[in-house]
């Protein structure tokens, strides 16, 4: 609770001294005896017993008035405006070779995208104040889903992503980047990123992955990009090793950095090390809506200071 106009409370200090001259000014009127001894043994009865509550209901009644005047007020909600944030799109691989399953989570094996899939679930929890989107890519680029602080829906959006969904013979990553880049392009953030998870190397598409690149650095968004795999040999190997030098070349031209990932521990210490590096201060204001709560005070006194006067109509008020 607050008071609007706290200064009207010296107004309490007063009413004491308005009890006491009311109680003062009644004896006035009261019938004068020279001696009370001759009635000082006989018992008191109720009426006299009671008749502090007068000056007293008097005294509370005037009390709540001078609150009301105050103007008291009670707090209903806080809430919270978003005003700076990071906006990022989370820009995933789905080609065929993302199905290879050389990760490993409580003993069972299981493929890189869904290793991903788990690792960005985890990463969303930690940034419920930033907006972020997803772009899938392997051939073409497809959006999964726009800029948005419902997380909740964009983990079911994700969920459902597959590589059989595109072509997935092909790695078309620069037209995945461009792709992502235009859904940041209209963004006022203070901070604008992409996070590129790949496990190949660009050999489809119209844009290559440094005009991209490039074209993300004149609008002020980085790329991080992380490369996601085993060492490229063995049973688990499908498809061509990542190709780590386009990738640094692509986080480098956008003053990013890029990661290698070879199993779900580093990849999810590489979506954690993002998480660190790209914190931005948010300012947030807090505000609180208010009720006036004057009337019950008012209707408190009101009726406080009706029950004195009542009650002094009466015989409890004509005593001396």
């Amino acid at each position: 609770m607050r008071l609007t106009h706290p200064y009207f409370l010296l107004l309490l200090l007063l009413v004491p001294l308005l009890a006491w001259l009311r109680q003062w000014l009644a004896r006035g009127r009261s019938m004068q005896f020279s001696s009370g001894k001759a009635i000082e043994g006989l018992p008191r009865g109720w009426r006299v017993r009671l008749q502090p509550l007068l000056p007293l209901l008097f005294a509370v009644g005037t009390s709540a008035l001078v609150v009301a005047l105050a103007r008291p007020q009670r707090g209903l909600e806080d809430s919270r405006v978003r005003t700076e944030a990071v906006d990022i799109i989370l820009l995933v691989d789905l080609s065929e070779s993302m199905d290879t399953p050389d990760f490993q989570k409580y003993g069972r094996h299981m493929s890189r995208l869904d290793a991903s899939k788990d690792v960005i679930e985890r990463f969303l929890e930690k940034r419920p104040d930033d907006r972020i989107g997803m772009v899938g890519f392997a051939s073409l680029p497809y959006a999964v889903a726009p800029l948005t602080l419902d997380h909740a829906w964009l983990v079911d959006r994700m969920q459902g992503l597959h590589t059989g969904m595109l072509d997935g013979s092909r790695t078309a990553i620069g037209d995945g980047i461009a792709s992502a880049v235009n859904r940041l392009r209209e963004s006022e953030a203070r901070s604008k990123l992409i996070i590129l998870l790949t496990d190949g190397a660009n050999n489809f598409g119209t844009l290559s992955p440094e005009n991209a690149a490039s074209a993300a650095a004149a609008l002020g968004i980085k790329i991080y990009t992380v490369g996601a795999g085993g060492a490229g040999t063995g049973f688990f190997m499908r498809g061509q090793e990542v190709d780590e030098d386009s990738l640094r070349k692509i986080a480098k031209t956008t003053r990013a950095q890029y990661f290698r990932a070879r199993d779900l521990e580093t990849l999810d210490t590489v979506y954690t090390e993002i998480d660190k590096l790209e914190k931005t201060e948010i300012e947030v204001q807090s505000y609180t809506r208010y009720e006036e709560t004057a009337g019950g005070w008012i209707v408190a006194g009101i009726v406080l200071l009706a029950l004195e006067q009542v009650l002094n109509l009466t015989k409890l008020g004509r005593l001396p």
